[in-house]
């Protein structure tokens, strides 16, 4: 059986500098790919081209069996991203921020008021993003990704500014995704320790 999610022979370079050559993977429903390595080392290089954002010396990425250049928006469709900047507009409000999002993709049915309750920032909704700390902005970025239906989810750095009960949250979150089939590739400084599959690919 093919997996949901193949990458084969990935080679990329930046500059001179080879960041990673040869590189092949798979993933299926239920299972986390960890990304370590340390700063500069290509985390972030790498979901950008499993994402197709950007492109490959050779190689090729996969979905459902076919390759993701030749059905981008179907693909984008399946994942949702948790950058290491969490992108918001800083003069909305967090509701007004999510609202935004939810009319660029499809939300799942999860209530917002519900997932704001569990994350813990339903107390700020009506803030600007400006006044939150990065920690609490960081909430926003996960209630972001638990409002969408997408499959995979794709995170860069994503323990980062959370304190330790906002990791004990973010690995939560991710062992119930998990557990509904969800997918997930996470790029991060820390190990993982979740109850589910992990593969660990380390970047040098």
């Amino acid at each position: 059986m093919t997996a949901k999610l193949t990458c084969d022979d990935l080679t990329l370079f930046r500059g001179d500098r080879c960041l990673f050559e040869g590189l092949s993977f798979a993933l299926n429903p239920g299972e986390l790919l960890s990304l370590e390595g340390d700063n500069g080392s290509g985390k972030t290089s790498l979901l950008r081209a499993i994402a197709g954002l950007i492109e490959l010396e050779r190689g090729r990425v996969c979905w459902d069996g076919a390759p993701v250049l030749a059905q981008r928006q179907s693909f984008h469709n399946s994942l949702v991203w948790m950058a290491h900047r969490v992108g918001f507009k800083d003069d909305l409000t967090l509701v007004e921020n999510l609202h935004f999002e939810s009319a660029l993709r499809r939300q799942c049915d999860a209530e917002l008021e519900e997932v704001m309750a569990r994350l813990g920032i339903q107390r700020l909704k009506r803030l600007p993003m400006r006044s939150l700390s990065a920690g609490q902005q960081r909430r926003v970025a996960l209630a972001r990704m638990l409002l969408s239906d997408a499959v995979l989810w794709m995170m860069d750095e994503p323990v980062t500014n959370l304190d330790r009960e906002g990791r004990s949250v973010l690995m939560r979150l991710i062992s119930e995704h998990l557990s509904r089939d969800g997918m997930v590739i996470m790029a991060s400084h820390e190990d993982v320790e979740i109850d589910s599959p992990v593969q660990t690919i380390r970047l040098q």
